[in-house]
């Protein structure tokens, strides 16, 4: 067949990384039968992790190239979308061109005129323009046009004729405000970003609706507790200083990082946390059950929803149209240190069911 003495001297190698016998390595660079399809691709998996090359016939045929377009990756909720998506993307065959954003660097529509000249199948947009509610949309109805098929993630516009794949936001800020006014909070303040941003606006309807309904509060009121800010650490901690002056004792934020943002302001003003303040996040990115203390967070279903966003896009390429709708997807509370029992005298209980939580 033809692989090279070298790679013949390396068959120990690949066999060693593999955990199969040299026999069964040199049975899969040959083509020969009598090996399981799960020892195929632990071999061809580890002629890829050793960095060398697979022979021609065995290498993968890609399906297209798929854009897939996502902002910074500071959030690590960004590289855990991208991640999955073009876990999803290669599963189905496409070969993902990642596309990330910097401030200052290159825009979302320089992306999509690169990823055009490079003659893509589809794109994936993760929280990009389309939920931007300032934004011109137009762009995406001329993709569409052309015709490219596009999926839209976290952001949602009316008559665009893509498939969308969202989050439930307005849910994020009813369970988060469930969940403190059942330890008793009262004064819960919302922490979250630009309202231009039509996720922000869903997570402000599901805090306000939670606040007025659990706690019995006037929008004058809520307006005093709500801070709407630059995503971010920096954003989360400036808004929760005004808050906690204003005597709030739980903050619900917008995403993690604006969470670890409110525990450094609070801890900066002599507040235990989850002692004096509780402080609920919203993503669940990855090394958030780590921080001091563990955040309770909502978390957002990336997995499922990559899943979900990919199917679309494929069915889309291969000419089966999607679903020109929003696929709204549940988030789920994970309760962990950052929140407890409101300080001072408790409360008296309000006859509510508090939503299910899932234990850390």
């Amino acid at each position: 067949m033809g692989y090279s003495a070298a790679m013949r001297a390396r068959l120990a190698d690949i066999a060693q990384q593999a955990e199969v016998s040299e026999a069964t390595v040199s049975r899969v660079l040959n083509g020969r039968p009598g090996v399981s399809a799960e020892t195929r691709q632990a071999v061809l998996t580890a002629l890829d992790v050793l960095g060398y090359e697979r022979p021609a016939r065995l290498r993968k045929r890609s399906a297209g190239l798929v854009g897939l377009v996502v902002p910074e990756l500071e959030n690590p909720i960004f590289p855990a979308f991208a991640q999955t998506i073009e876990s999803a993307l290669a599963q189905s065959g496409y070969t993902p061109v990642l596309c990330t954003q910097t401030p200052g660097g290159v825009t979302e529509d320089e992306y999509v005129e690169m990823l055009l000249d490079r003659q893509v199948s589809g794109i994936v947009f993760v929280s990009g323009l389309h939920a931007d509610t300032a934004a011109d949309h137009d762009r995406y109805r001329k993709l569409i046009a052309r015709p490219l098929p596009i999926v839209l993630v976290n952001g949602y516009v009316q008559g665009i004729e893509a498939p969308f794949v969202s989050c439930d936001d307005r849910m994020a800020g009813e369970l988060a405000v469930a969940h403190l006014v059942a330890l008793g909070h009262r004064r819960i303040g919302l922490i979250t970003g630009p309202d231009r941003f039509s996720p922000v606006q869903r997570k402000v309807g599901g805090y306000r609706s939670a606040m007025r309904r659990l706690v019995g509060l006037t929008d004058s009121e809520l307006d005093e507790l709500t801070a709407l800010t630059l995503f971010g650490v920096e954003g989360g901690e400036a808004a929760a200083a005004r808050l906690l002056d204003r005597g709030a004792t739980g903050l619900v934020c917008g995403s993690d990082l604006m969470a670890l943002g409110a525990i450094r302001a609070a801890r900066q003003r002599g507040r235990s946390v989850p002692g004096e303040v509780s402080v609920v996040g919203y993503d669940d990115s990855p090394l958030i059950a780590f921080t001091d203390p563990p955040l309770t967070t909502l978390r957002q279903p990336v997995a499922s929803m990559a899943v979900a966003a990919v199917r679309a896009l494929v069915d889309e390429i291969n000419g089966h149209a999607a679903p020109h709708s929003e696929y709204v997807f549940r988030p789920e509370l994970v309760v962990r240190g950052s929140t407890a029992i409101a300080p001072g005298p408790a409360a008296p209980p309000l006859a509510t069911n508090p939503p299910s939580a899932v234990p850390a």
